[in-house]
């Protein structure tokens, strides 16, 4: 085969660490915003970020060329020394070491659009740690309840 086609959609969560600072809301928007040029930069294609002031949920094309590790940790780095120059309140600034990765069927991915748009609502009722678990119980991924 002449070309290589890849289409790797992934539902990639990840926290902030549990005694850090979390993101004030009204930097919400511009954290994410960056995490998408982030993406993008890297050869990604963002279809959608969003989350909470303790959290992200990047919804995207991971490139054909590039691990998902190795996709994620830059994101995460480039990120965090991003926050941490917005203002000194961020000077402790850091994302957990882990994260969460699932991927996704073309045919769900407005599902996953519009769940990540209603992070709002979903946290009125439901907490990370819960929302977290269902992610892994539902991919069939085992974990230690220790280290979530």
């Amino acid at each position: 085969m002449a070309n290589t086609y890849v289409n790797n959609i992934l539902h990639i969560v990840f926290h902030v660490k549990t005694k850090c600072t979390p993101i004030v809301e009204n930097d919400l928007d511009h954290v994410h915003r960056y995490i998408g040029g982030i993406v993008k930069s890297l050869g990604g294609v963002l279809i959608e970020v969003g989350g909470m002031p303790d959290h992200v949920h990047l919804l995207a094309a991971l490139p054909k060329t590039m691990a998902l590790a190795d996709f994620v940790r830059t994101i995460k780095a480039s990120s965090s020394r991003w926050i941490k120059d917005l203002h000194p309140y961020y000077g402790a600034f850091s994302w957990q070491d882990g994260y969460g990765a699932f991927s996704v069927s073309a045919s769900v991915v407005p599902r996953v659009i519009q769940y990540i748009r209603n992070q709002r609502e979903h946290h009125k009722v439901r907490t990370f740690r819960d929302e977290y678990k269902s992610f892994l119980q539902a991919s069939g991924i085992e974990f230690d309840e220790r280290y979530l």
